[in-house]
C-alpha cells in the first residue's frame, strides 16, 4: 500500500523556499548543456492548454509574457475544464504544453499517451477539498461508506479521494464514485444527487464563498496536490524554449506576489469569478516558481501511480521517471 503523504502546515513556507532553491539549482545549474541548446530553432507556434485554476498561466497570458519572448511565434491559448481533457489534446498534437494536477499524467502514461513532464510548481495541499452540505450527516471520512461522491475521473480529485477512503479505513469498493466534470459535479451536488464532492480551486473557493458547503477534508495529509507542466516530445526537445517559458511563468508568479490586488483583478476578469472567490484562491496558494521536477516530486508522483495500480484503476504502474525531462538530457523514446 502506498503511504499517505503529509505536509505539516507549519512547514509550508519553508517547503516552498526549499522548492525555490532546488528549482534554481537544478535549472540554472544546467550551464553548459543549456548553452548547447541556445541555437534551437525559434518556435513557429506555441499552443498552451490551461484550466481556469492555472493561475500562473492565466497571468502569463494576461501580461503577454510569452508573446514578448516568442515574437515570431503564433501563441494560442486553449482552455480545458480539467486535466484529463487537456492531456488528451496534448497527446494528439492539439496543444504543445499544459498544466495539470497529479493524476491526469498517470492515467495518460498508463494509456500509452505520448506526453512528457517538463516542470512543476510547489505543493498546494489546501487548494482542494472533499465537500459536503452544511447539514450533511457525514462527519468523518469513515462516514463515506456507501455514499455517492462526485469527482472528475483521472483528476487530482481522484487521488485525493483514494487517499481519503484509505485514511477513513475503507476500501474503494465501499464508496460509489460518480464521475462528472466540475460544472456537472457541482450541479449534482447542489441538487442532492450525490452526498459529497471532491474538487479543486477555483471551483472549491467559489462553492465555499457561496456558503452552501462544509469541508469534510482538504488534501492536506492526504496528497501533495502537486501541479505539473507537460509538453509534447517536440517541445521537450527544445530546452531554450522551455527555459524561456519557465522564466515567464515564474515572472508571472512574482508579479502576483508583489501586486496581489492587480493580479486578483486580472484573474477575476479572465475567469468571471468574483473578487472574494479569487482572493480565497490566492490565500491558499504559496509562492509558485516553475522549474524541472525534483527527485522528491518524481517520488510523490510514483506513489500516485502505484496507488491507482493497487486499486486496479490502471492495469500496470507506469514508471514516472521514464517520461520526465531533465535539463541537458533527452527523454527516451516512447515504448
Amino acid at each position: 500500500m502506498s503511504k499517505i503523504i503529509e505536509f505539516p502546515h507549519s512547514a509550508d513556507r519553508r517547503a516552498a523556499l526549499r522548492m525555490l532553491a532546488l528549482t534554481a539549482a537544478s535549472w540554472w545549474g544546467a550551464g553548459a548543456q543549456a548553452k548547447a541548446q541556445s541555437d534551437a530553432a525559434p518556435l513557429q507556434q506555441l499552443r498552451i492548454g490551461f484550466q481556469k485554476g492555472s493561475i500562473s498561466l492565466v497571468l502569463t497570458k494576461s501580461l503577454g509574457l510569452l508573446e514578448e519572448r516568442f515574437p515570431e511565434a503564433k501563441v494560442s491559448w486553449i482552455e480545458f475544464p480539467a486535466g484529463p481533457q487537456l492531456l488528451e489534446a496534448l497527446a494528439v498534437g492539439s496543444v504543445d504544453l499544459g498544466a495539470t494536477g497529479d493524476s491526469p499524467p498517470v492515467f495518460a502514461q498508463a494509456a500509452g499517451k505520448d506526453v512528457v513532464y517538463v516542470g512543476a510548481e510547489p505543493p498546494k495541499p489546501d487548494s482542494s477539498a472533499l465537500l459536503v452540505k452544511p447539514d450533511s450527516p457525514l462527519k468523518t471520512l469513515a462516514d463515506l461508506k456507501g455514499r455517492r461522491v462526485a469527482l472528475q475521473k483521472g483528476s487530482s480529485a481522484h487521488f485525493q479521494l483514494v487517499q481519503a477512503v484509505k485514511k477513513g479505513g475503507l476500501q474503494w469498493s465501499d464508496i460509489q464514485p460518480v464521475y462528472l466534470a466540475p460544472a456537472d459535479a457541482r450541479a449534482a451536488f447542489e441538487r442532492g444527487s450525490v452526498d459529497a464532492w471532491v474538487i479543486w480551486d477555483p471551483y472549491y473557493a467559489a462553492a465555499e464563498i457561496d456558503g452552501n458547503v462544509r469541508v469534510l477534508a482538504t488534501s492536506r495529509g492526504l496528497s501533495s496536490n502537486n501541479s505539473f507542466y507537460l509538453a509534447s516530445r517536440k517541445l521537450a526537445g527544445n530546452e531554450a524554449a522551455l527555459r524561456a517559458i519557465f522564466v515567464a511563468l515564474t515572472e508571472a508568479d512574482g508579479y502576483l506576489q508583489k501586486n496581489r490586488k492587480e493580479a486578483a483583478e486580472r484573474f477575476a476578469q479572465f475567469s468571471g469569478l468574483g473578487l472574494a472567490t479569487v482572493h480565497r484562491v490566492l490565500e491558499r496558494r504559496p509562492p509558485s516558481p516553475v522549474g524541472p521536477l525534483t527527485p522528491a516530486l518524481i517520488n510523490d508522483q510514483q506513489q500516485v501511480a502505484d496507488a491507482f495500480t493497487q486499486l486496479g484503476l490502471i492495469p500496470k504502474a507506469p514508471q514516472v521517471a521514464e517520461i520526465v525531462w531533465r535539463p541537458g538530457q533527452v527523454v527516451a523514446a516512447l515504448k
